[in-house]
């Protein structure tokens, strides 16, 4: 126990965003649809009809929100990747444009000595796969797995922090139980399965995030801890 109740030396302060909570550019440069976008665009689903359409346009405007973060001294950012931006339908067609934002933020990010916390789902599955059964579906979890593969194959060289989801319990219990978050279904049995696929496509898609992602000592030589 620290006796002292300071922090670490090595300790990170960090901040943390989702992609659908401040991207913006909705449907720009090859993004394919969310379960988020679908549901805020449904009247009477969101207070006042706000959408993400929008939001903070970190999408034009990341450059900015690095150098405030920089200005502040922040030393890790965690964001997340929109699944729909990168593979616009789920799978197979990888959007080279999406991916390669990512890939600048993560650049900028290391120049700027910000630790680059990666999460793979944060709420906004395409709403491709979710006509498709989303995450009651086996399927999804599969489809997880390689959207997974795709992003540290890209990422992996620089990126060694990674989530797979971002409180899976939430996605679970208010979107598919409570049916207060996207997609909105309010079913128990659709949730126990959705509870069961996103763990699932959390231990399928570990050992891909480790086969191309950075061991400790290539992360501590490229950002210095």
């Amino acid at each position: 126990m620290n006796q002292n109740n300071s922090f670490p030396e090595k300790f990170l302060w960090g901040v943390a965003t989702a992609a659908y909570q401040i991207e913006g550019a909705w449907r720009e440069d090859g993004k394919g649809e969310s379960i988020w976008d679908r549901f805020s665009h449904t009247p009477g689903k969101v207070k006042d009809g706000d959408t993400g359409d929008i939001a903070c346009d970190h999408y034009h405007r990341w450059q900015e929100d690095i150098q405030i973060m920089q200005n502040l001294g922040i030393g890790a950012y965690r964001f997340s990747i929109s699944w729909p931006r990168v593979l616009p339908a789920g799978r197979k067609y990888v959007n080279q444009v999406g991916l390669d934002f990512y890939s600048r933020l993560v650049d900028t990010l290391i120049a700027a000595n910000i630790v680059p916390f990666v999460t793979l789902y944060h709420w906004d599955l395409p709403q491709a796969l979710q006509e498709e059964g989303g995450w009651a579906s086996r399927a999804t979890a599969e489809a997880f797995v390689n959207y997974s593969d795709i992003v540290c194959r890209s990422l992996g060289d620089r990126v060694k922090n990674w989530i797979t989801h971002n409180e899976p319990s939430v996605a679970t219990l208010n979107g598919h139980f409570e049916g207060s978050h996207a997609p909105g279904i309010r079913d128990m049995g659709v949730a126990l399965k959705v509870s069961h696929h996103l763990l699932l496509s959390h231990g399928w898609s570990v050992p891909v995030i480790r086969q191309h992602s950075l061991s400790y000592w290539q992360a501590a030589q490229l950002y210095g801890y």
